[in-house]
Parts: C-alpha cells; sequence; structure tokens
C-alpha cells in the first residue's frame, strides 16, 4: 500500500508541473524535434550522440550501387565518392531524410581511428532497429574510413559496432542543385530526382511554375518516392519550368528560375546556378 501511495503521490506531482508549464505560458507547444536537433548546423565535441553501424553490398563499394533515394550510380562517383550510407527509419523517414549529411566516427574497437567520416543518406534500411534508434547501414568505404590506415579490413570483419554519430551542413563545393528528369515523365507529368543541395541536404516542398503562369502560382509537386518529386496535372505541361525548393530542417526556400528548358528530354539532368547558403 506504501508503493502504491509514493507511486500517486509521485504522479501528483508530475501533473503539478506540468499544468504550471501552461498556466506560465499559455502558448507553450511542446516540439520535440525542435527541442534535440538545435545543434546540427553548429557541431561542436558534445554534438556526438550514441548509434549502431553495420556495412553492406562490397568491401569497397557503394553499398547497393544505388539505393532508395533514386541517385542510382552517382553514389560512388564525386562528390558522394562511395561515402554515403543507408538509414534506419528514424534516418531515412520515408524518404525526407535522402540527401541529410552526418559525421560517424568509432572508438570501441582497437581498429577505429576515432576519426569522423562525413556520410550522405542515399538508401534505406527498412530492417535497421526500432522507428527511435539512429542505426548507420554504411557503404564498405564509409565503415572502412572510420578505420586505422591499413586496418579497414578488420574493421568490416567486426560487422556491427557502436559508434557516434552527428548531424552536419551539406557541402558541394562547385556543384549546384541538379534535377534528373525521370524517365517516365511526359506532356501532362513532370517527375525529377533533386540533389547537391548543400545546407539541410533533405527537403519539405518542392514546387513547379510553368512558363506562361503570371500570376505566382506554384503547383505543389509530391513526393514520389526517395528524393523523386512529382507533378501530375492531368493537362499539359508548357515549359519552361521553374523550381522552388524548401529545406525540411530550417525552412530555407530557394527557387531555381527556368531550370527546365523548353525542349526537355525524360532521363537528361538539368543543373541550376543556385543552391543553398552555409
Amino acid at each position: 500500500m506504501a508503493l502504491t501511495l509514493e507511486r500517486a503521490l509521485f504522479y501528483l506531482q508530475t501533473l503539478v508541473v506540468i499544468l504550471s508549464i501552461f498556466l506560465v505560458n499559455p502558448s507553450f507547444c511542446f516540439n520535440p524535434k525542435k527541442l534535440f536537433n538545435t545543434s546540427y548546423y553548429a557541431p561542436s565535441a558534445s554534438d556526438w550522440s550514441p548509434s549502431l553501424a553495420t556495412w553492406y553490398g562490397p568491401a569497397n563499394g557503394d553499398g547497393s550501387e544505388g539505393g532508395a533515394c533514386g541517385y542510382g550510380n552517382a553514389v560512388g562517383q564525386p562528390p558522394f565518392s562511395s561515402l554515403i550510407s543507408a538509414g534506419s527509419p528514424l534516418i531515412y523517414d520515408s524518404g525526407k531524410g535522402c540527401g541529410s549529411c552526418y559525421e560517424v566516427k568509432c572508438t570501441g574497437n582497437s581498429a577505429c581511428s576515432g576519426n569522423p567520416v562525413k556520410v550522405v543518406i542515399t538508401d534505406e534500411c527498412a530492417g535497421c532497429g526500432s522507428d527511435a534508434q539512429y542505426h548507420f547501414d554504411l557503404s564498405g568505404s564509409a565503415f572502412g574510413a572510420m578505420a586505422v590506415s591499413g586496418q579497414d579490413q578488420n574493421l568490416r570483419n567486426a560487422g556491427k559496432i557502436n559508434i557516434q554519430h552527428r548531424r552536419i551542413e551539406c557541402n558541394y563545393p562547385g556543384k549546384s542543385i541538379a534535377f534528373r528528369v525521370d524517365s517516365g515523365s511526359n506532356q501532362e507529368y513532370f517527375a525529377t530526382l533533386v540533389e547537391y543541395e548543400d545546407g539541410d541536404g533533405d527537403l519539405a516542398k518542392v514546387e513547379l511554375k510553368e512558363a506562361h503562369d503570371d500570376s505566382n502560382s506554384w503547383d505543389s509537386m509530391q513526393q514520389s518516392w526517395g528524393a523523386v518529386w512529382k507533378l501530375d496535372k492531368g493537362s499539359p505541361l508548357k515549359a519552361p519550368f521553374s523550381i522552388r525548393l524548401t529545406t525540411l530542417e530550417s525552412g530555407k526556400t530557394i527557387v531555381a528560375n527556368n531550370v527546365i528548358p523548353a525542349q526537355w528530354t525524360p532521363g537528361q539532368t538539368y543543373r541550376s546556378i543556385v543552391n543553398f547558403e552555409t
């Protein structure tokens, strides 16, 4: 009975504390994302958080040689350069996490260098942990890059290790945002892969404006899968197209004016002249 009474008193005290918060500040709104993500863009020695790491694909390769974000063989080429990772559901976020950048490092294995390695999320690891777990399924190249020189295979032999991670800004020097038109696009349906966004790296919203539209109204595109966004308007679309991007974490907006030319072709990549500031 004493234990039950103690618990009741504890719950009562907790309720009083919560109510006092709302009474002092009626507009208080609990936002766990804002609470825990405040250090994304000012990394320091204290920003590191624990997570798990595994690896997949060839030992010195780029994971799945493509991945669920849609970047294709670009993951093995600069600026990705095979330093990529598949993310657990918390990281991949149903494709919203595509393009986000992290630093990872390991210290709990004799082969670990302790030096951070920058990776980009380009794939999904649906079986990696729970919805609340940070688990990086790294490419063989990225996993080995965490090792002391010459010890990369010894580290990969460990298979699964504890690591530290932190979110960082993406930075692709000399690269502007590119739009790869999906091969299934036509005059009424337009889809594009968006890649190389500096800053947040991930996107919350993509909008399209046709050349003849002088009203400054934008059509909202829907996330098709991974980093591919689509617009199925049901009527002929008139190019050139301008595309407006809004980032997920910071809400920054940028416009690539007339980035898709009048005579666009499915399967082609069109590079803008803009990128987010970092």
